[in-house]
């Protein structure tokens, strides 16, 4: 089942566990448990350590328990984790087996302490990058707290789930059979959602805080190569951000990236983070900036948790996020048809009509991966040509299931209450409205700056973003700015890091002479 060098590194890994662990399979006769059965044999074979029975006492087949003999039976896999989900098998075996997890003591004791009795279930595909890190949080808090269990869940093998619950983006969690989270969420997140004083507590931690000489505001890449420039100074340096990496986190292929011929964005983003760690930068997460303010010799960063931060010279780094259509349908059907990420969302929409709105480089590349997974695409281009590079568009002309469609501006995305029905539109030359049959909408329109919370206190440009100097200076002294949240053209990340690298030269050359 598996090729000979990850079944070798795997063996390799095995070595790694301190005590027994039991692989319990739930299979039937299906080709899909014939795999399963194959891939937990080849495991056990592995290490004397591991043991795999075969029970079938759970409704789904196939799927598998990671337990310890005589333990709590916390950690259930309902399909093949395969592709992306791979490393979350893997990390299963490891901190099942007593292999220490990754995680700071304070948190282990944070998710040690929660009361009452969680039953996740998390329904991914596995072609989404962004569902792994849900799936390996509630794994690791499974194995901390036996009051948490968890169960992934294939959507593309449970297809009769993911029609009852109306699932139509991933990764989508469940608690105790209730809706919890849809979309990309940490560990830190979820620990929030369930210890509801987490948030305050961390406020107090926040505001006791010495001031700093350079504050980043915002963990994608221009946030993380200011912080290595500004450390590197001897100064004192933070991050404080929503989450590090930022919306990198939600890029599937990087081929773009000079010296790295091709990566994806959450494995370019643990290397970020991992370069950052290395020099002494507080990095403060789950804070969303909410007020910039000066006074006297310090620049002040407030929390939207009511945390506020001092700095002698600030970095705003918040980059941008997805444009929305802004057109009815769009907010009520979010995660039930419309959706952002063609990677994460496309495979629940197997052997079914779709839309990519956008005929830029984004729209074109969602556009040709849908191809392959759903039965017909439409390309709804607002101009009267697409604006993709040509070899994209050349791709996109040869496959006999895409339909392009110029000067169309959509109006309304239309539904049944419970999921999108389709998309209405207008053709531009014509005046002529048209309707779309569709299951799903994706929309790939680029990006708006994340500035509404500064737009009181500095210059923008008239697309909200942050008006810079040749320094990364903006209109407030001691404020620099970086990335995709200024008025620097081409927005790509090799662009955001040389300013992130820019900006935190600019700020130190600042400090020297105030």
């Amino acid at each position: 089942m598996l090729e000979a060098a990850i079944a070798t590194q795997l063996k390799s890994y095995l070595g790694n566990l301190k005590h027994p662990i039991e692989l319990i399979g739930s299979l039937d006769d299906s080709a899909k448990s014939v795999e399963v059965r194959e891939l937990l044999t080849e495991i056990a074979a592995m290490s004397e350590l591991v043991t795999f029975i075969e029970k079938n006492d759970d409704k789904r087949m196939p799927s598998f328990l990671v337990t310890q003999p005589d333990g709590n039976e916390n950690i259930r896999f309902a399909g093949i984790p395969m592709g992306h989900e791979f490393t979350s098998l893997v990390l299963a075996l490891l901190h099942t087996g007593g292999h220490p997890a990754k995680l700071e003591a304070d948190v282990i004791e944070q998710i040690k302490g929660l009361k009452g009795q969680y039953d996740f279930e998390t329904y991914i595909s596995l072609s989404c990058q962004n569902c792994p890190e849900v799936v390996q949080a509630l794994n690791v808090m499974s194995v901390f707290n036996p009051n948490i269990s968890h169960t992934m869940i294939d959507g593309a093998l449970y297809q009769e789930e993911i029609d009852e619950r109306q699932i139509m983006s991933v990764p989508s969690v469940y608690l105790n059979g209730e809706a919890f989270s849809q979309g990309r969420i940490s560990l830190a997140e979820i620990i929030a959602k369930l210890d509801t004083g987490a948030s305050a507590r961390e406020a107090e931690k926040l505001n006791e805080k010495a001031p700093y000489d350079v504050l980043i505001v915002g963990g994608g890449p221009a946030g993380a190569s200011a912080a290595v420039y500004a450390a590197r100074k001897g100064i004192r340096t933070g991050i404080v951000a929503e989450r590090f990496g930022g919306q990198v986190m939600d890029t599937m292929a990087i081929e773009n990236f000079i010296s790295v011929k091709e990566t994806e964005g959450p494995k370019l983003v643990s290397a970020l983070e991992e370069h950052v760690k290395e020099y002494d930068v507080d990095i403060m997460t789950l804070q969303r900036a909410k007020q910039l303010s000066k006074k006297n010799e310090f620049i002040h960063i407030e929390t939207e948790t009511g945390a506020v931060l001092s700095s002698k010279a600030v970095i705003l780094a918040t980059g941008a996020r997805w444009r929305e259509l802004n057109i009815p349908g769009e907010h009520e059907y979010r995660g039930h048809g419309v959706a952002y990420c063609p990677h994460c969302d496309g495979p629940l929409f197997k052997g079914k009509p779709v839309a990519v709105v956008g005929g830029g480089n984004s729209g074109v590349e969602a556009a040709i991966d849908l191809a392959g997974i759903v039965s017909h695409v439409s390309v709804l281009q607002f101009d009267a040509e697409l604006t993709a590079d040509a070899v994209l568009q050349k791709k996109l002309q040869s496959l006999p299931n895409v339909t392009v469609i110029t000067n169309a501006q959509s109006s309304e995305i239309t539904g049944d209450d419970k999921k999108v029905t389709g998309l209405d539109y207008k053709d531009r030359v014509s005046g002529e409205t048209h309707h779309l049959q569709l299951d799903a909408i994706f929309i790939q329109i680029g990006l708006v700056p994340n500035t509404d919370w500064v737009k009181d206190t500095i210059e923008l440009s008239q697309y909200g973003e942050i008006e810079v100097d040749n320094h990364g200076m903006t209109s407030m002294s001691g404020v620099f700015a970086a990335g995709d949240v200024t008025t620097i053209p081409y927005k790509q990340i090799i662009m955001a890091m040389g300013d992130g690298a820019r900006a935190a030269l600019g700020s130190f050359d600042y400090l020297i002479r105030h």
